[in-house]
């Protein structure tokens, strides 16, 4: 590895990230970089309906002032990745699944932060009867099922700009045989 870090220390830390700046020695001689690390993974959720449909929810996005589609996510928050995706769907949709596949893992923004998220597919999806939503609490203000190849349809003219989104929706693409 070309980078050695000299030293570290804690700029920033709340609940879900902690903000470090590192003395390093790289490719480039000395300097500081700042490394953004999640506390707990993230998890993307692809649900897929009998119909053959993807989940994407819309919602404002505060970091970049704009709305966003996306698959449903969020931080796992300390549970397994396996058990934060069911709770995600859920408090997302409304919806549970019977049929969950671990599709992998991926990084974001790799670049500055150290934050490792796990993909998953969902099916054999099923409206929740008891189901309460943070739907209203996360600025969700729409919840669509959307045929694959619209979607991709979405990311070609961009409408669906969101990295990680994409990245998930790549991931179940391979896994479902739509790229062959």
């Amino acid at each position: 590895m070309a980078w050695h870090t000299q030293s570290t220390r804690t700029v920033y830390e709340n609940h879900w990230i902690r903000v470090r700046e590192d003395e390093v020695v790289g490719p480039h001689g000395t300097g500081i970089y700042g490394v953004v690390e999640m506390q707990h993974p993230a998890v993307f959720v692809v649900a897929v309906d009998e119909r053959q449909r993807i989940c994407l929810l819309t919602l404002d996005r505060y970091p970049t002032n704009e709305r966003s589609s996306e698959v449903p996510a969020g931080g796992s928050d300390g549970e397994s990745p396996l058990i934060a995706a069911k709770r995600e769907l859920l408090e997302e949709t409304g919806y549970e699944a019977a049929d969950w596949t671990w599709l992998g893992q991926m990084n974001a923004l790799n670049g500055i932060a150290n934050a490792p998220e796990h993909v998953f597919l969902a099916r054999a999806l099923t409206t929740a009867t008891d189901a309460t939503t943070s739907q209203h609490e996360e600025g969700i203000d729409l919840v669509e099922w959307i045929p694959f190849p619209e979607v991709l349809e979405r990311i070609a003219d961009g409408s669906i700009t969101d990295g990680e989104t994409i990245g998930a929706l790549m991931y179940a693409g391979i896994h479902l045989g739509r790229f062959r």
